[in-house]
């Protein structure tokens, strides 16, 4: 990096009691027994603490790794419950090309709009929400003005017409919303 090495971070208080405890352990031990009984307990609760490290490192390991498969997982069926909401809106448009043959115009009319509600509320339900802006301003960051158009009626800068609606997800511009916006109209001196 930059040369300089980084510092450890200080140890919590509750990891200094336990090491000054071990330590007063030792101690304790090597004034009974002399100095090779110190080392000797020194060194058996280095191997301890060794095992202890090596335990926490694989549960952080296995943590990890646990994490990254349910991202994963996460990623893969994300829109599992989206498409089994959609499969109702395919089933019901297979059923009315079904019956298009033996059915009156009037009826095939309401099964359209009865499905295209049907989806209408599905994809509300995911968040999905529609950008019918005619008649506001217009905003570019959520419309794409396709032409401008004079008009005696709008206001200047609103949306006069939507040629194609725009769609949001959470707030999230999914496509924006494409739009014939009103400009002042002409005057005959011009």
């Amino acid at each position: 990096m930059n040369g300089e090495a980084q510092r450890p971070e200080e140890p919590s208080e509750e990891l200094r009691d336990e090491v000054a405890e071990d330590m007063a352990e030792i101690d304790a031990e090597g004034e009974e027994a002399g100095p090779a009984a110190a080392l000797e307990a020194a060194e058996a609760k280095a191997a301890e603490n060794w095992d202890k490290y090596l335990r926490a490192a694989a549960e952080i390991e296995n943590v990890r790794k646990r994490a990254t498969r349910d991202v994963e997982h996460a990623r893969k069926f994300a829109l599992e419950s989206f498409a089994r909401e959609l499969l109702a809106v395919k089933d019901t448009l297979e059923m009315g090309i079904q019956v298009a043959d033996k059915a009156d115009a009037e009826s095939l009319l309401e099964g359209k709009q009865a499905t295209l509600k049907m989806l209408a509320s599905t994809l509300e339900r995911f968040g999905i929400a529609e950008l019918d802006p005619e008649g506001e301003p217009f905003d570019p960051e959520f419309h794409e003005a396709m032409t401008m158009q004079p008009s005696a009626d709008a206001e200047p800068g609103s949306v006069l017409t939507v040629v194609q609606k725009g769609y949001a997800l959470n707030g999230r511009l999914l496509r924006p919303a494409m739009v014939v916006v009103a400009r002042e109209p002409e005057t005959a001196g011009e």
